[in-house]
């Protein structure tokens, strides 16, 4: 084999290992609460909200979403 092949089949292998992807084992993958369980003494939930209360956490999910509905919001005008 030449110097020229040797320098490509170098290169080729280079590329082809550059392009592996590693395998994604960071750490255990933590579980998640419920969205209603909230974090007690949070100074920035809204108000009428009780952390726990699943009721209420739908409640002002509705309240939230209806607050952004473009329908409603030009009706109130």
């Amino acid at each position: 084999m030449t110097l020229k092949t040797l320098v490509g089949l170098a290169c080729a292998a280079a590329l082809l290992v550059a392009c592996g992807e590693a395998p994604q084992t960071a750490g255990t993958r933590k579980a998640d609460n419920q969205p209603w369980a909230g974090a007690p003494g949070d100074p920035y939930v809204a108000s009428g909200w009780k952390p726990g209360d699943q009721a209420s956490w739908e409640e002002q999910m509705r309240k939230r979403a209806q607050g952004q509905n473009e329908y409603s919001r030009a009706a109130a005008q």
